[in-house]
C-alpha cells in the first residue's frame, strides 16, 4: 500500500515522520514491511529544509511522481501562508484527491487542502490555534477544534503535530484492525485511543474584552472575583443595567452569554491552578467559586474534555494533591 506525505519548507518533522513510524512499524509487526510503502513528496526541490533546519531527503517531488497513492497525507508547519502553496501545488492536489483511498492532512496541512478547494462543505480539524482562522478562510466547512482527528468520507485531517500519529494509527485499525491498531500503539508508546480532545492542550482562553467600558467592568469584576455572585442579577448591577438588557449588551459584546463567560473564566483559572497547585480538588473548585465538586468537575469535563485529575496528571508541574 503506497503513502505519500507531502512535505513543504518549514514544516514540522513530526508531521511527517510521526505518521510515516506508525505504518512503517505496522508493516514489521505484520510480518510484512512492504504492506505500507511511504515516501516523501517534496514540492519541487529533493531536500526539504524544515523547521529548525533539520533536512528530510525526499523519494520524489511534485514533477517526478509517478504511480497510484493509496494515501496521501500533507503535512503542516507555523508557515500557514506557505502551506497554501502554489497553483502547481493546488493542481497536484485536486488530481491526487480523484484517485487516492484516502486524502489526509496533519496540523496546518488543512490550509493546503483548504486552498486546493478540497474542504468546501466538509467536517475537518486542524491544531487549536489555527481552527478560527481555517473557520473563517473556509465557511462551507464545519470546523471542529476539539477533535484529535475527523473522518469525513475519503478526507481525514487531524489536529496538531502528533495528532498525525493518531491519524495513521487509525488508518492502520480501519485497514488491519483493533488488534494490531493495539500493538503499533504499545511498540511505540502511545494511546490507541487519546482520552479527551485538544481543549486540553489550548491555551488558556476567554471571550474576547468588550468594547463598552461597562462590559469590561463586568468582565474586570468577574476574574476578581471567581468566588462571590456572578449570577447575572449579580453582574446586571455591576454594570448598571436591568438584567434583560445587560444579558443582550453582553452577548452583543463578547459573543458568548455571561453565565458561559463566566464557566469559562473559572475552569480557565481552575486549569492554572491544577497545573501549579497540589491542593485538594474540593479546595480547589471553592477557589473558583463551586461549592459542589461535582458541578465543578462536570463543568471541567465539559470544557477541557478530561477530568480534573487526568489533566493534573499530564500538566501539572510537581507533586498532585488528593483529586
Amino acid at each position: 500500500m503506497q503513502v505519500a506525505i507531502l512535505a513543504f519548507p518549514r514544516a514540522q518533522v513530526l508531521d511527517v515522520a510521526g505518521p510515516a513510524d506508525v505504518f512503517i512499524t505496522a508493516g514489521y509487526l505484520l510480518g510484512n514491511p512492504r504492506a505500507y510503502r511511504v515516501s516523501i513528496v517534496s514540492v519541487d526541490e529533493p531536500v526539504v529544509k524544515c523547521l529548525g533546519g533539520v533536512k528530510l531527503v525526499a523519494d520524489h517531488t511534485l514533477a517526478t511522481h509517478r504511480g497510484r497513492i493509496d494515501t496521501l497525507l500533507v503535512a503542516g508547519g507555523p508557515d500557514v501562508d506557505g502551506l497554501k502553496g502554489d497553483d502547481t501545488v493546488q493542481d497536484w492536489l485536486r488530481r491526487q484527491a480523484r484517485s487516492v483511498r484516502r486524502l489526509g492532512s496533519v496540523c496546518t496541512g488543512t490550509f493546503s487542502l483548504a486552498a486546493a478547494g478540497l474542504l468546501e462543505g466538509r467536517r475537518v480539524t486542524t491544531h487549536w490555534r489555527w481552527a478560527d482562522r481555517l473557520a473563517s478562510q473556509v465557511p462551507s466547512a464545519t470546523v471542529e477544534p476539539d477533535h484529535i482527528h475527523i473522518r469525513d468520507g475519503a478526507l481525514y485531517t487531524s489536529a496538531g503535530v502528533t495528532a498525525g500519529m493518531d491519524l495513521a494509527l487509525a488508518m492502520v485499525e480501519e485497514d488491519h484492525g483493533q488488534e494490531v491498531a493495539l500493538a503499533v500503539a504499545r511498540e511505540l508508546v502511545m494511546f490507541v485511543k487519546r482520552p479527551g480532545g485538544q481543549s486540553q492542550f489550548s491555551a488558556h482562553v476567554v471571550a474576547p474584552a468588550a468594547e463598552r467600558s461597562a462590559i469590561r467592568e463586568v468582565q474586570d469584576h468577574v476574574f476578581a472575583t471567581l468566588r462571590g455572585d456572578l449570577g447575572v442579577p449579580a453582574l446586571a448591577a455591576v454594570a448598571r443595567m436591568s438584567e434583560r438588557n445587560f444579558a443582550r449588551v453582553f452577548r452583543e459584546e463578547t459573543g458568548v452569554t455571561p453565565a458561559w463567560f463566566v464557566e469559562t473564566a473559572r475552569i480557565d483559572a481552575a486549569r492554572r491552578l491544577a497545573e501549579t497547585s497540589p491542593m485538594p480538588l474540593k479546595r480547589l473548585a471553592g477557589e473558583v467559586g463551586y461549592a459542589n465538586v461535582e458541578a465543578f468537575r462536570k463543568a471541567f469535563v465539559r470544557r477541557v474534555g478530561v477530568t480534573p485529575s487526568a489533566y493534573r496528571a499530564r500538566f501539572a508541574g510537581g507533586p498532585s494533591g488528593a483529586s
